[in-house]
């Protein structure tokens, strides 16, 4: 006959293997760096920049 083994110990257990899996997917899904995001942004801002730069503007249709 086996040892008695409260379920706690295996509801913990279970629970613990459930949070792994969750911060698993999180990390996958929003698993960027703050370097890594704030690197995105000023590529962005640069890029909106030089659009920008590159615009034309066009004459006013006052006629």
């Amino acid at each position: 006959m086996g040892d008695v083994v409260g379920l706690g110990k295996f509801r913990k257990a279970r629970t613990r293997v459930e949070d792994k899996k969750r911060a698993e997917e999180n990390r996958v899904r929003f698993g960027r760096t703050r370097a890594e995001r704030e690197a995105a942004e000023k590529e962005g801002e640069r890029a909106a920049r030089v659009l920008d730069a590159h615009r034309r503007d066009t004459p006013d249709a006052e006629d």
